[in-house]
């Protein structure tokens, strides 16, 4: 049962799909799909794919918006309306695979988010002076920890919950705290 209103829940996101083949994106959005599952490569399937995770899934419309950000994009936007918790500065460059685990009250206003970023709830990127972060690939941004500035997260650094970073985080650091500091490096 729960199939075949997926199925006919689905048919409503068509324009989607063809907003989709249409994309200068599509890679990105293929590998945000399948950041937290494994790819299936055909093209049918990711359009099953994307059109069941845009039907269930808020926030990944949001990122799928944010991709295909033109005038087909925000008139669809009226009909299926992204997630108004989740917030993505229009200038943010945003890597393929970014994971998104239920990221409510979640800003993201960087100078360039990286491939592979996971994004947790509660969780603010913003800028200071004018000046926003850069977040590398793999990096890991956990509940309700805030990064703001100028500054550059290392690939795969993690940055724990509630930690706020004011400052550089080298590659494969770990920091918390409140200001955060390196416990692992």
């Amino acid at each position: 049962m729960r199939n075949i209103v997926y199925f006919f829940g689905q048919i409503l996101f068509l324009p989607h799909v063809i907003l989709f083949l249409f994309s200068q994106e599509k890679e990105e959005i293929a590998q945000d799909i399948y950041a937290r599952k494994n790819f299936n490569p055909s093209r049918i399937h990711q359009i099953y794919d994307l059109s069941k995770e845009l039907l269930i899934n808020k926030y990944f419309r949001t990122l799928f918006y944010h991709r295909t950000n033109g005038f087909f994009s925000k008139i669809l936007r009226v009909f299926y309306p992204k997630q108004s918790s989740f917030i993505i500065d229009v200038d943010t460059k945003i890597g393929g695979g970014l994971q998104l685990a239920h990221p409510y009250s979640t800003i993201l206003n960087a100078e360039k988010i990286g491939k592979n970023v996971y994004v947790n709830h509660l969780v603010t990127v913003g800028e200071k002076d004018g000046k926003k972060p850069i977040i590398e690939d793999g990096a890991e941004l956990h509940a309700n920890c805030i990064v703001i500035g100028g500054i550059i997260i290392g690939k795969n650094a993690r940055i724990g919950a509630g930690a706020v970073v004011t400052k550089d985080v080298p590659e494969n650091a770990t920091v918390v705290g409140n200001p955060a500091k390196i416990i692992v490096k």
